[in-house]
């Protein structure tokens, strides 16, 4: 089980166990570090459809909420353009997001 441990002045550790955002499992390890420095977190849960994850995403973007509102918004007939201008994002990833979850659904 993963822990976020956070020292105070005195070098006391609290430990704050942190749970899988899909699964809610605590079954989580640390998977090392992006390039910025943010930790990542792996689900060793095999029954979890996302298996590596940030606590805190630092591109807004990249948030998994924010890509199924792209694809709920193509679903309901909003443009490439439109979509980004309302989600803050770049319509390159938009159509990146669009791509990669028609490639998904063809290949099972």
């Amino acid at each position: 089980m993963a822990h976020l441990s956070l020292s105070t002045e005195e070098d006391a550790m609290t430990y704050v166990p942190v749970h899988c955002p899909d699964c809610q499992g605590v079954d989580v390890v640390r998977y090392g570090k992006q390039r910025h420095g943010a930790q990542r977190y792996r689900c060793n849960n095999t029954d979890c459809p996302r298996h590596i994850f940030l606590l805190q995403y630092r591109n807004h973007g990249r948030l998994p909420a924010v890509k199924q509102q792209r694809v709920d918004m193509a679903l309901n007939g909003s443009g490439i353009r439109d979509t980004a201008r309302v989600l803050r994002v770049s319509p390159t990833t938009v159509i990146n997001t669009l791509k990669k979850r028609v490639r998904r659904t063809a290949s099972q």
